[in-house]
């Protein structure tokens, strides 16, 4: 049984580098000696670790593999995770600032409408709730993609393994379909430079896995404002083929005027083996918002009189924005052995997007409309390979990336919220060309080793068919960069893990950043025309981290980070509705993060997640708002980042957790919230600023089974001290209408119903 061979490899050691769970279940079982190491010094724990085989490690641990209870506590506080290596590996063993949000907390969290939901028990990220569907959530990952007025910037959003970001580094929240996802990670620090341009951190979701025979899902919600959710998912396996399709409602009224919004969404996902060594998913999803209403933000004293009201010619100019997407995706993974396999994925998609916007003086006196017609399409292609230099385990992947993004960008004048003249029409392409490599190192029992880099080419062009103006917009811009990292980490015992990375970053500006330039020196309107003269900027990361087992049921991460970047993004004109960028010398951030979780009692359990930064300009510059120039004094804040918050939860259960057994417990939960922000700058200059708040949730849910028929009622109650708050900023808004108001108390109530046919 424990007979050593080459290498002195026993069978237990062999089954468990090589993944073979059912063997190492009956070699345990059996008697096999887990404490025995091969010639390099590892054992079978060791071995399945470097190679990342989740499944043995977790048997290993269950059966009483490893000495301490590091690994137990990673299989029953969740968490698997691929975006740190490209690899399935334990979230305990990653190098890297990284959380797992399982399908428990993304349901709990509420109706499943925002991202905000789920993610707001991530330290690190900053989510604010606009109440603003006409422009999305406003997300950041460590400061990155807070300057972002509308939309996801400088975070990496990918579905189900399929990139939801353009090239230019542009993203909607509203690509990750909620109610069908299973899983969401969130990476941050160095390792998620690796991919590729605009990657601050990434943000990948995981769609559900099929049932094993026919099931309908039903969800209904009401709530606060007229708040309408409903949801109808079916999944079945067949043979070798596997779907789920979710088509959800989701419609409100809004706490603010104009405020009005309606979504559908249609997500679904098949999954198939044409051979034993060949899987296959398809994934289609449909976003269509015939209608979202924007009241924007609000000046301090409309704030203070009525945070209800909608901002300054909201109403008046029929202020909203429509937005229709399509996507089709596939991928395929071919497994040449246990050791080697292939994944090859391509997607195609369409989005046009159409908004009307508040009357500015001159030519758009009587309001504004922009409608972008875009369509994109990419591969990708990737090896990975678990191998031994010279006795060392290394796990490595190489891969390469194409993606393009092309969009027809009109816009003009508009009356009565309708167009009424066209005075600008061109095509704008941005394109993406980046190749790859990653690896980890098992150097010893005690140290590992991460390395990778990635080079990036970044494109952007931009052909002008309005001429009548007498200016040609048209241009061309090309950005490249190779960016390292480097890490080790020391695995001090089974229960602790303590990780150093270095990692170099670089952003290139949008194509809506690219939108607008200064004609002129002596000018102070931006005029529209493509803006070529704009760096990518640099970005050098610096994290050092630990994760710490405390005992079996209580597990604690903390990362500390630097970055330091050149030629940051700024403001340089922003009058009449058009907004001008220009690079500001640099900028520094330095920071912490907390995350804790522990299971005080077989039905009891808390969560702690807590981060700072102090995110500064490192030099003076000049920016101009409405013909006054102001100065950005060196050490000032960036805004847009909350200095410091917090989220912590207490959760009851009614029936004990069972690690090991599938699927969702019956009975009661019942959990309290606690989510603190801090102070929040909205202007460059600092004279702006939100005031830090503290709000308290409760939620309720009881799941019961009636023969085959599951039956999960819901209930929430946010702000229940009803706190008056911002929460969230307009950075920079040449109006001063910075603030868009946080909700008062509010609640929602959802059923669920699930059976098998």
């Amino acid at each position: 049984m424990n007979t050593q061979f080459d290498n002195d490899l026993t069978l237990l050691m062999w089954s468990s580098g090589y993944g073979h769970e059912p063997m190492v279940r009956y070699l345990l079982g059996r008697g096999a000696d887990k404490q025995a190491k091969d010639n390099g010094g590892l054992t079978a724990l060791e071995l399945a670790r470097s190679a990342g085989h989740a499944s043995v490690i977790a048997a290993l641990a269950a059966l009483g593999g490893g000495s301490g209870g590091g690994v137990v506590l990673a299989q029953t506080l969740p968490e698997v995770v691929v975006s740190a290596s490209r690899a399935e590996q334990l979230s305990f063993d990653a190098p890297a600032g990284i959380q797992s949000v399982a399908r428990t907390q993304i349901q709990s969290g509420g109706p499943q409408v925002n991202l905000s939901e789920a993610l707001k028990r991530v330290p690190g990220l900053t989510i604010l709730e606009r109440q603003n569907y006409a422009q999305d959530l406003q997300l950041s990952i460590r400061g990155f993609g807070a300057r972002s007025a509308f939309g996801i910037r400088g975070i990496r959003l990918l579905v189900d393994g399929i990139p939801a970001t353009t090239p230019d580094g542009q993203a909607q929240s509203s690509s990750i379909s909620l109610t069908s996802t299973d899983r969401i990670e969130v990476l941050r620090g160095p390792l998620a430079q690796l991919y590729g341009n605009s990657a601050g951190g990434v943000i990948q979701s995981f769609s559900k896995t099929a049932p094993k025979e026919t099931e309908l899902e039903s969800q209904q919600f009401l709530g606060s404002y007229g708040l309408r959710r409903a949801n109808y998912q079916f999944g079945d396996t067949l043979g070798a083929y596997a779907i789920v399709a979710d088509y959800s409602f989701f419609s409100i009224d809004g706490y603010r005027d104009n405020a009005k919004a309606e979504r559908r969404q249609f997500n679904a996902k098949l999954s198939f083996d044409p051979t034993e060594d060949l899987g296959v998913s398809v994934i289609f999803n449909q976003f269509d918002m015939p209608v979202a209403q924007d009241p924007l933000g609000l000046t301090r004293e409309n704030l203070i009189a009525n945070p209800a009201m909608a901002g300054t010619g909201a109403s008046n100019y029929f202020v909203r924005k429509t937005v229709l997407q399509n996507q089709l995706g596939a991928s395929a993974n071919y497994r040449f052995n246990q050791h080697k396999s292939v994944l090859l994925r391509s997607y195609f998609g369409t989005r046009d997007n159409l908004q009307y916007q508040v009357g500015t003086p001159g030519a758009n006196a009587s309001g504004a409309w922009t409608g972008l017609a875009r369509n994109y399409y990419g591969l990708g292609l990737q090896y990975n390979a678990k191998e031994l230099y010279g006795g060392v385990p290394v796990q490595w992947v190489g891969g390469y990336e194409f993606d393009r993004a092309r969009e027809q960008r009109q816009s003009g004048a508009a009356s009565l919220g309708q167009k009424s003249t066209t005075t600008r029409n061109e095509d704008n392409q941005s394109e993406n060309s980046d190749f790859y490599v990653q690896g980890t190192a098992l150097v010893n029992a005690s140290l590992s080793a991460v390395f990778g880099f990635r080079h990036s080419t970044v494109r952007f062009t931009s052909d002008d068919y309005y001429l009548k103006d007498g200016l040609d917009g048209s241009g061309s811009k090309a950005y490249s960069a190779v960016n390292p990292v480097v890490g080790v980490t020391f695995h001090a015992t089974d229960d602790l893990n303590i990780y150093a990375n270095f990692g170099r970053g670089f952003e290139t500006p949008t194509l809506s950043e690219m939108a607008y330039k200064i004609s002129a020196p002596a000018s102070s309107a931006p005029v529209a025309e493509f803006n070529p003269s704009l760096n990518a900027s640099v970005s050098r990361h610096f994290e050092l981290g630990a994760k710490w087992v405390i005992d079996s049921r209580a597990r604690l991460d903390l990362a500390l980070f630097k970055i330091d970047t050149t030629d940051e993004l700024v403001v340089a004109v922003s009058s009449s509705g058009r907004t001008a960028y220009k690079n500001a010398p640099g900028t520094s951030r330095m920071g912490w993060e907390l995350a804790a979780t522990a299971l005080l009692t077989p039905t009891l359990s808390t969560t702690l997640s807590a981060s700072g930064i102090d995110a500064q300009y490192a030099e003076a510059f000049q920016s101009e708002a409405s013909g006054v120039i102001t100065k950005v004094s060196s050490g000032n804040k960036i805004p847009g980042i909350a200095q410091t918050s917090l989220f912590s939860e207490l959760v009851w259960s009614s029936q004990a957790k069972n690690p090991g057994k599938a699927g969702e417990p019956l009975g009661a939960r019942v959990s309290v919230e606690l989510s603190h922000s801090g102070r929040l700058f909205a202007n460059d200059t600092n004279t702006a600023s939100a005031d830090g708040h503290t709000v308290l949730n409760l939620s309720a849910s009881h799941r019961w089974l009636f023969g085959k028929l599951a039956v999960s009622l819901f209930g929430r109650l946010n702000n229940l001290l009803d706190e008056s708050y911002v929460g969230s900023v307009i950075v920079n808004q040449n109006a001063l209408q910075f603030y868009e108001p946080g909700l008062p108390k509010n609640w929602s109530l959802g059923l669920r119903l699930s059976a098998p046919l």
